[in-house]
Protein backbone atom coordinates (compact mmCIF):
# COMPACT_ATOMS: atom_id res chain seq x y z
CA UNK A 1 0.00 0.00 0.00
CA UNK A 2 1.45 3.36 -1.04
CA UNK A 3 0.49 6.73 0.42
CA UNK A 4 1.28 10.29 -0.62
CA UNK A 5 1.05 13.32 1.68
CA UNK A 6 0.96 16.68 -0.11
CA UNK A 7 1.91 19.35 2.41
CA UNK A 8 0.36 22.65 1.31
CA UNK A 9 2.11 24.90 3.82
CA UNK A 10 3.09 28.37 2.63
CA UNK A 11 6.55 27.92 4.17
CA UNK A 12 9.33 26.73 1.83
CA UNK A 13 11.93 24.28 3.10
CA UNK A 14 13.83 24.27 5.37
CA UNK A 15 11.43 26.34 7.47
CA UNK A 16 9.61 24.28 10.10
CA UNK A 17 6.05 23.44 9.05
CA UNK A 18 3.33 23.03 11.68
CA UNK A 19 1.20 21.30 9.08
CA UNK A 20 3.91 18.76 8.31
CA UNK A 21 4.51 18.14 12.01
CA UNK A 22 0.89 17.04 12.46
CA UNK A 23 0.86 15.20 9.12
CA UNK A 24 3.80 13.13 10.32
CA UNK A 25 1.54 11.70 13.04
CA UNK A 26 -0.57 10.28 10.20
CA UNK A 27 2.56 9.15 8.35
CA UNK A 28 3.83 7.23 11.38
CA UNK A 29 0.45 5.56 11.87
CA UNK A 30 0.20 4.59 8.18
CA UNK A 31 3.69 3.14 8.31
CA UNK A 32 2.61 1.16 11.36
CA UNK A 33 -0.03 -0.49 9.16
CA UNK A 34 2.65 -1.33 6.60
CA UNK A 35 2.15 1.52 4.11
CA UNK A 36 5.01 3.18 2.27
CA UNK A 37 4.63 6.97 2.52
CA UNK A 38 6.05 9.86 0.47
CA UNK A 39 5.76 13.51 1.50
CA UNK A 40 5.79 16.37 -1.00
CA UNK A 41 6.03 20.02 0.11
CA UNK A 42 4.23 21.63 -2.80
CA UNK A 43 5.53 25.16 -2.20
CA UNK A 44 9.08 23.94 -2.89
CA UNK A 45 8.06 23.09 -6.46
CA UNK A 46 7.29 25.31 -9.44
CA UNK A 47 3.65 24.26 -9.80
CA UNK A 48 2.10 26.43 -12.48
CA UNK A 49 -1.51 27.61 -12.34
CA UNK A 50 -3.87 25.66 -14.57
CA UNK A 51 -5.98 22.53 -14.83
CA UNK A 52 -3.80 20.40 -17.10
CA UNK A 53 -1.35 17.64 -16.15
CA UNK A 54 1.56 19.58 -17.64
CA UNK A 55 1.47 23.34 -18.15
CA UNK A 56 4.94 23.35 -19.76
CA UNK A 57 7.72 25.87 -19.27
CA UNK A 58 9.38 24.06 -16.36
CA UNK A 59 6.14 23.10 -14.61
CA UNK A 60 7.00 20.61 -11.84
CA UNK A 61 3.48 19.28 -11.30
CA UNK A 62 4.10 16.21 -13.53
CA UNK A 63 6.43 14.75 -10.87
CA UNK A 64 3.63 15.06 -8.29
CA UNK A 65 1.10 13.64 -10.75
CA UNK A 66 3.33 10.60 -11.19
CA UNK A 67 3.34 10.03 -7.42
CA UNK A 68 -0.45 10.40 -7.36
CA UNK A 69 -0.70 7.72 -10.04
CA UNK A 70 0.97 5.16 -7.80
CA UNK A 71 -0.63 6.19 -4.48
CA UNK A 72 -3.52 4.19 -3.01
CA UNK A 73 -3.90 6.80 -0.27
CA UNK A 74 -3.61 10.58 -0.67
CA UNK A 75 -3.54 13.07 2.20
CA UNK A 76 -3.84 16.78 1.50
CA UNK A 77 -2.42 18.74 4.45
CA UNK A 78 -3.16 22.46 4.68
CA UNK A 79 -2.90 25.31 7.13
CA UNK A 80 -5.88 27.58 7.65
CA UNK A 81 -5.54 31.16 6.43
CA UNK A 82 -8.43 33.62 6.78
CA UNK A 83 -10.67 30.65 7.53
CA UNK A 84 -9.89 28.85 4.27
CA UNK A 85 -7.44 26.29 2.80
CA UNK A 86 -4.09 27.75 1.81
CA UNK A 87 -3.55 29.13 -1.69
CA UNK A 88 -1.11 26.27 -2.26
CA UNK A 89 -3.82 23.72 -1.40
CA UNK A 90 -6.17 25.40 -3.85
CA UNK A 91 -3.56 25.23 -6.60
CA UNK A 92 -2.89 21.54 -5.88
CA UNK A 93 -6.62 20.77 -6.10
CA UNK A 94 -6.93 22.76 -9.32
CA UNK A 95 -4.10 20.74 -10.86
CA UNK A 96 -5.72 17.51 -9.66
CA UNK A 97 -8.85 18.61 -11.54
CA UNK A 98 -7.26 17.20 -14.72
CA UNK A 99 -7.77 13.71 -13.26
CA UNK A 100 -11.55 14.04 -13.55
CA UNK A 101 -11.41 13.47 -17.29
CA UNK A 102 -8.97 10.55 -17.15
CA UNK A 103 -9.92 6.87 -17.07
CA UNK A 104 -8.03 3.64 -16.51
CA UNK A 105 -7.95 0.51 -18.67
CA UNK A 106 -11.39 -0.48 -17.35
CA UNK A 107 -12.91 2.93 -18.14
CA UNK A 108 -13.02 3.97 -14.48
CA UNK A 109 -12.02 7.50 -13.39
CA UNK A 110 -8.36 7.27 -12.37
CA UNK A 111 -9.08 8.31 -8.78
CA UNK A 112 -11.60 5.49 -8.30
CA UNK A 113 -10.54 2.87 -5.75
CA UNK A 114 -8.14 5.30 -4.13
CA UNK A 115 -8.81 6.96 -0.79
CA UNK A 116 -8.09 10.44 0.52
CA UNK A 117 -8.01 12.36 3.77
CA UNK A 118 -7.14 15.78 5.16
CA UNK A 119 -4.84 17.28 7.79
CA UNK A 120 -5.40 20.88 8.93
CA UNK A 121 -3.51 23.16 11.30
CA UNK A 122 -3.94 26.79 12.26
CA UNK A 123 -4.11 29.21 15.15
CA UNK A 124 -7.54 30.50 14.12
CA UNK A 125 -10.98 28.97 13.77
CA UNK A 126 -12.10 27.25 10.58
CA UNK A 127 -10.77 23.67 10.61
CA UNK A 128 -14.09 22.04 9.75
CA UNK A 129 -14.61 24.46 6.87
CA UNK A 130 -11.18 23.66 5.45
CA UNK A 131 -11.80 19.92 5.86
CA UNK A 132 -15.15 20.13 4.08
CA UNK A 133 -13.74 22.21 1.19
CA UNK A 134 -10.86 19.83 0.55
CA UNK A 135 -12.93 16.66 1.05
CA UNK A 136 -15.55 17.98 -1.34
CA UNK A 137 -12.93 18.61 -4.03
CA UNK A 138 -11.34 15.18 -3.55
CA UNK A 139 -14.75 13.53 -3.84
CA UNK A 140 -15.42 15.42 -7.08
CA UNK A 141 -12.14 14.14 -8.48
CA UNK A 142 -13.21 10.57 -7.69
CA UNK A 143 -11.47 9.68 -4.44
CA UNK A 144 -13.26 7.79 -1.71
CA UNK A 145 -13.15 9.77 1.53
CA UNK A 146 -13.85 7.44 4.49
CA UNK A 147 -15.61 8.63 7.60
CA UNK A 148 -13.38 10.58 10.00
CA UNK A 149 -10.48 10.58 7.53
CA UNK A 150 -9.11 13.81 8.94
CA UNK A 151 -7.30 15.32 11.87
CA UNK A 152 -6.70 18.92 12.83
CA UNK A 153 -5.15 21.17 15.43
CA UNK A 154 -6.76 24.55 16.14
CA UNK A 155 -7.06 26.44 19.40
CA UNK A 156 -10.25 28.25 18.44
CA UNK A 157 -11.15 31.71 17.20
CA UNK A 158 -8.59 34.47 17.06
CA UNK A 159 -4.81 34.44 16.62
CA UNK A 160 -2.61 32.39 18.89
CA UNK A 161 0.43 30.12 19.07
CA UNK A 162 1.35 27.52 16.45
CA UNK A 163 1.16 23.72 16.74
CA UNK A 164 4.92 23.46 17.28
CA UNK A 165 4.83 26.15 19.98
CA UNK A 166 2.00 24.86 22.16
CA UNK A 167 1.35 21.39 23.63
CA UNK A 168 -2.39 21.91 24.11
CA UNK A 169 -4.55 19.63 22.02
CA UNK A 170 -1.70 17.46 20.77
CA UNK A 171 -3.00 14.26 22.35
CA UNK A 172 -6.42 14.65 20.71
CA UNK A 173 -4.91 15.54 17.34
CA UNK A 174 -2.55 12.54 17.52
CA UNK A 175 -5.36 10.17 18.52
CA UNK A 176 -7.50 11.44 15.66
CA UNK A 177 -4.52 11.07 13.31
CA UNK A 178 -4.20 7.40 14.27
CA UNK A 179 -7.91 6.82 13.68
CA UNK A 180 -7.66 8.64 10.35
CA UNK A 181 -4.73 6.47 9.25
CA UNK A 182 -6.55 3.28 10.23
CA UNK A 183 -9.70 4.32 8.36
CA UNK A 184 -7.71 5.27 5.26
CA UNK A 185 -5.60 2.12 5.25
CA UNK A 186 -8.42 -0.35 5.77
CA UNK A 187 -10.73 1.35 3.28
CA UNK A 188 -7.93 1.33 0.70
CA UNK A 189 -7.34 -2.35 1.35
CA UNK A 190 -11.06 -3.11 1.00
CA UNK A 191 -11.17 -1.26 -2.33
CA UNK A 192 -8.12 -3.17 -3.54
CA UNK A 193 -9.86 -6.46 -2.76
CA UNK A 194 -13.30 -5.34 -3.99
CA UNK A 195 -12.80 -2.46 -6.46
CA UNK A 196 -15.63 -0.20 -7.54
CA UNK A 197 -16.54 -0.91 -11.17
CA UNK A 198 -16.73 1.66 -13.95
CA UNK A 199 -19.85 3.84 -13.84
CA UNK A 200 -22.76 2.62 -15.98
CA UNK A 201 -22.82 4.27 -19.38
Amino acid sequence: MRALVINCTLKPSPQPSNTEALARQVVTALQGHGATVDIVRAVDLDIRPGVENDMGGGDEWPSVREKLSSADIVVVASPTWVGRPSSVAQRVLERMDAMIGETDDENRPVAYNRVAGVVVTGNEDGAHHVISEICGALGDIGYTVPGQAWTYWHLGPGPGPDYLDDDRGHDWAASTARAMASNLFHTARALTEHPVPAPPS
